[in-house]
């Protein structure tokens, strides 16, 4: 079993790259010849999608869970 530690360092490093990875090419996008408008609604998906993957990053390696004996 892996420690909780260990938990939390490799989420959040997991959580920090896959935000930069999509946190740039949004960037990238919007900036290139889609323009703002043609990258909004990449960066109307990311921001959601990123939001419930750091929610998930929480709920699994920060939040402690109370164990019931399973």
């Amino acid at each position: 079993m892996i420690s909780r530690a260990a938990k939390i360092i490799v989420g959040l490093i997991a959580t920090a790259i896959m935000i930069t990875f999509i946190v740039g090419l949004a960037h990238s996008i919007s900036t290139g010849f889609a323009g703002f408008w043609g990258g909004l609604p990449f960066w109307v998906i990311s921001v959601s999608v990123l939001s419930m993957a750091v929610y998930n990053f929480w709920e699994e390696c920060v939040r402690k869970k109370k164990d019931n004996g399973n």
